[in-house]
């Protein structure tokens, strides 16, 4: 029995290989565009959530709620509340947010400015 050889063509081979190179330069050419969210956010929140962290909420009026935080997204959270209705707020109208027991200092109130 007699084999036969077959041997691809050069010329295609020296093609793909020049394409690869090419597509690998324009690779190493393009930027990346810097992230919109670094996510740090997201970890505080998932991480406050996790734990049941009691929160107090400032709203920008300088009302303070207290719970922990149920549930977010980009736009709102959801405060749940032992002896009171749960609240799902924007977050566009929160101050700021920090751990209940944690009360800030004197000078730092948030109701104060």
């Amino acid at each position: 029995m007699n084999r036969k050889l077959i041997r691809p063509d050069l010329t295609e081979i020296k093609e793909r290989m020049s394409q690869e190179k090419e597509r690998d330069r324009d690779a190493g050419r393009k930027r990346m565009h810097p992230p919109t969210d670094t996510f740090a956010e997201s970890y505080y929140y998932l991480k406050q959530m996790n734990k049941k962290t009691p929160m107090a909420v400032v709203y920008t009026s300088g009302e303070i709620v207290e719970g922990y935080i149920e549930w977010y997204d980009r736009n709102c959270i959801k405060l749940n509340r032992d002896n009171a209705p749960n609240l799902l707020i924007y977050k566009s109208s929160i101050r700021c947010v920090y751990k209940a027991a944690e009360s800030p200092d004197e000078g730092d109130a948030p109701g104060s400015k």
